[in-house]
């Protein structure tokens, strides 16, 4: 168990949210520490998700469909991210992991898929040696207010831009 656990917050238009969540993962699991990871609006095999094949002390679950809302998301999308913040609440309440990581949450609450009350109240079951990282682009207000640590990703360069796919153990 962690003796001082904190908020953390990735937010921003730039790439290396959920990258930068993952290595947090990594570096807790390597002292010991037992790690949640769940990923709102994601349903794709992502290369991470084999990482719980090497370390048994992290889980990974998926709160999304392999397609990505880009605009107005679908019944479906609306509650497999409800059912995700309810499982949520129930890794959090549990106490069974030293680290909790929220993937996407802010991009959830921006399509209004979540509200920022229903998750307020979820974030509110962590115990004090929890730590919760919370990543997504459009992190609200009230998400930034509750936190301890805020980075913000910055976009300046990106190969998208000229036309670079996702590529396999780097985006994917």
């Amino acid at each position: 168990m962690l003796e001082n656990a904190y908020v953390q917050v990735y937010t921003g238009n730039g790439k290396g949210k959920t990258t930068a969540a993952l290595g947090l993962a990594l570096r807790a699991l390597c002292a010991g520490n037992r790690v949640y990871f769940g990923q709102f609006m994601k349903g794709k095999s992502y290369s991470e998700l084999k990482a719980a094949e090497y370390f048994d002390k992290l889980t990974i679950e998926q709160f999304g469909d392999v397609d990505f809302v880009y605009d107005k998301p679908s019944d479906g999308d609306i509650g497999r991210a409800r059912a995700g913040l309810h499982r949520m609440e129930e890794v959090l309440a549990s106490g069974d992991y030293d680290v909790v990581v929220f993937d996407e949450l802010n991009t959830a609450m921006f399509f209004k898929m979540i509200s920022v009350d229903e998750a307020l109240a979820v974030l509110a079951k962590r115990g004090a040696r929890t730590e919760v990282v919370i990543t997504g682009r459009y992190a609200p207000k009230e998400i930034l207010e509750l936190a301890d640590l805020i980075t913000e990703m910055t976009e300046i360069k990106h190969y998208y831009n000229e036309g670079v796919e996702a590529r396999v153990g780097i985006e994917s």
